[in-house]
């Protein structure tokens, strides 16, 4: 039977990345083949708003997927200024918002200012406070919306050049790290290579063992709770939902982790403005890649609206992002019939 047909959904939320707002004129992406428009992103911000609290059913929450202001902010000393317009035009709804950290949070402030700033969100909607060791500074936790769903929110940058003292311990691992791989002066710039190892560049990171511990513990609660996990993060984790240069340096550790539990049913990141999808057929898991607000031409949107139902989630997207049914990976107590 098809679970949109017994009823409204049992929740719903907002999606929406890489909103990169500064106030200056449009720009073009690194290899400048793609036009972006810094100021316009706000508008499309605010668009997005309007849609969900607009809705019949109004979302309980939305994740916001990273990169919310421009790292061009930063060169002209207008981070702040420019994460309060973007924090004020969100602040015009009731909308309960989960933020994601992507590298463009870290060009603008520091690992420690952002734990203190209003985009720690760990402790919305009943959420933990944090993961891995006592006094860790890894930004990722997980909440549970209703009974039988958990979200989890990753640090993709826990191990990075970003956001890091260029002395600290956790700085100079990163670099020795991403140096093994990538010989370019400029690290922005990938490796002179095809394929994966393209990944290598400053502008991605990865998971500490510390947060793959946390999320194996979190994974294995809500396997013998038998929940249906969502798990975030700026970057995406499966080589099949992105292009190489977008992808976290580790992704195969995470995905490893992932596949050792039977809990998760999808996987959510930002970062490849192009946007991607892939269904992993060996484990059911969904893992989709947002497309970004920043390169949205201002007559279009991106954003999205999920409804969650027993046995599948519903994408109904907006503009650049096309509606999709990711159906929950079937469980030995599934009983119902279902389309497949």
């Amino acid at each position: 039977m098809d679970g949109c047909a017994r009823g409204g959904p049992l929740f719903t939320f907002g999606v929406i990345a890489d909103i990169q707002y500064a106030d200056i004129d449009d720009g073009y992406n690194y290899s400048r083949t793609r036009r972006r428009y810094y100021r316009g992103s706000l508008q499309l911000l605010g668009n997005a708003q309007e849609s969900w609290s607009g809705s019949a059913v109004k979302p309980a929450f939305v994740l916001q997927l990273g990169d919310l202001i421009d790292g061009f902010n930063k060169c002209s000393g207008a981070s702040d200024r420019a994460l309060d317009a973007v924090l004020t035009q969100l602040g015009c709804s009731p909308l309960e918002v989960h933020h994601v950290w992507g590298n463009h949070e870290l060009y603008n402030f520091s690992r420690s200012s952002l734990l203190g700033s209003r985009l720690n969100t760990s402790l919305l909607g009943g959420g933990s406070p944090g993961a891995a060791r006592p006094g860790s500074d890894i930004y990722a936790y997980h909440f549970s919306p209703v009974p039988g769903f958990t979200f989890v929110v990753l640090d993709a940058y826990d191990v990075s050049l970003l956001g890091r003292e260029e002395s600290s311990e956790e700085y100079l691992r990163a670099r020795a790290l991403i140096t093994q791989h990538n010989h370019n002066q400029d690290l922005n710039c990938p490796p002179e290579c095809e394929g994966l190892q393209q990944r290598f560049t400053m502008f991605n990171g990865g998971f500490s063992k510390d947060q793959l511990d946390w999320l194996d513990s979190v994974l294995s609660a809500a396997d013998e709770k038998q929940q249906r996990v969502t798990i975030v993060s700026h970057l995406p984790v499966h080589p099949y939902s992105t292009c190489p240069i977008c992808l976290a340096w580790n992704f195969d550790e995470l995905l490893a982790v992932i596949r050792s539990h039977s809990s998760v049913v999808c996987v959510m990141a930002g970062h490849d403005h192009d946007g991607g999808y892939y269904h992993d057929e060996d484990t059911g898991v969904h893992h989709l890649t947002l497309e970004g607000v920043i390169e949205t031409q201002p007559d279009s949107n991106a954003f999205g609206t999920v409804s969650v139902y027993e046995d599948r989630m519903v994408l109904k997207g907006s503009g650049r992002i096309p509606d999709r049914v990711f159906l929950f990976p079937r469980r030995h107590s599934d009983t119902d019939d279902r389309a497949v």
